[in-house]
């Protein structure tokens, strides 16, 4: 099932035993969560009644003892298993054996729920066979379409700001959350989303608004970052790092971004020069209109052999940083003068 049905199940009380939560989008999982928790653990008796496992301290027998006692005062009892696979890495004989044993023999005043955090867990293993069998597995990935609308309208709106349907959707366009192979997550959207009303003093928010937000995205700045590089404007390159560092970027994060964008600029020319049409490009580089609109501009500034070099040194940092205590700051500044001096 999806959380949808999750979702209903909880509010008509058709609670399952056991549920497996699996999926990329953790802030639906923690929000889902938090709802079972208010609707059937009385705070007062939270401690008894809301048991968590996390850890590779975890043990069978730890989770035998949690769901073996009965709920105090209260006909629920949930107990949630936080990451199964950091639990499964504690190497304890046959527990995935003795967990999906276990499962099918759970009691009606428990709930137990596992979560799968890393969204990793074999379906092969005893434990993802037995929850999906009893109709416990539960995917929690990213929202889409009409409900991804509504969610960012309903964020606005705990705020007291209206937004129209056409700036949701631009907003949601220009958050990038909706692209392929996005990292992004609701976490994410909802920080934009802050940022929009702490910026916005009228009640509606309006395409201005969200263009002075977010106009300096990660991925616009990773593109003028290599644009100052390809101009050999070191001073520039380096300012515009440092305003992403500023803004708590993680250095990791904006290396494997530049790695991305590089990529992705030195196949659209390869493809280009190989004779590829544009509609055959996007397809083969599985991204979206608005980014291949970019990658295809910004390529044309750069050579492929330049391009081609650039990947090679960010590629050996990449590695370095991995393997060494280099300050990761200090390197990514390094490779940027180099990378100006070389292109």
């Amino acid at each position: 099932m999806n959380y949808k049905e999750l979702l209903k199940d909880i509010k008509d009380g058709k609670l399952l035993t056991i549920y497996l939560f699996t999926g990329t989008e953790n802030y639906l999982i923690d929000k889902t969560l938090d709802l079972l928790k208010e609707k059937y653990i009385d705070k007062s008796f939270e401690t008894l009644n809301y048991v968590v496992l996390d850890g590779k301290d975890v043990y069978f027998d730890d989770i035998l003892n949690a769901c073996e006692t009965l709920p105090f005062m209260s006909e629920k009892k949930l107990v949630i298993i936080k990451d199964i696979n950091e639990v499964m890495d504690n190497k304890e004989t046959d527990f995935d054996t003795k967990l999906g044993d276990y499962l099918s023999k759970l009691d009606n005043y428990l709930s137990l729920i596992i979560i799968d955090k890393s969204n990793s867990l074999k379906k092969t293993t005893s434990t993802y066979k037995t929850a999906k069998k009893l109709g416990g597995l539960v995917e929690f990935n990213k929202l889409r379409g009409k409900d991804l609308n509504t969610w960012v309208e309903r964020k606005f709106k705990e705020y007291n700001k209206d937004i129209s349907y056409g700036n949701i959707s631009y907003f949601i366009q220009s958050s990038t959350y909706s692209d392929y192979n996005s990292q992004k997550t609701l976490y994410d959207l909802e920080n934009e989303i802050l940022k929009v009303i702490n910026y916005s003093q009228k009640k509606e928010v309006s395409k201005e608004d969200i263009d002075l937000v977010l106009s300096r995205t990660l991925d616009t700045n990773i593109f003028n970052l290599l644009t100052y590089i390809n101009r050999r404007d070191s001073e520039s390159a380096l300012k515009t790092f440092n305003e992403m560092y500023i803004s708590n970027e993680p250095v990791q994060r904006i290396l494997a971004m530049i790695i991305r964008q590089v990529r992705l600029m030195l196949s659209y020319k390869l493809y280009r020069e190989r004779g590829d049409t544009e509609g055959s490009i996007q397809k083969k580089l599985q991204i979206k209109d608005y980014e291949f609109k970019r990658i295809s501009k910004e390529s044309s500034s750069f050579s492929t052999e330049s391009l081609q070099q650039a990947l090679e040194h960010i590629l050996k940092l990449d590695i370095k940083q991995k393997t060494s205590s280099q300050d990761e700051k200090l390197a990514l500044e390094m490779l940027i003068v180099h990378l100006s001096n070389l292109m």
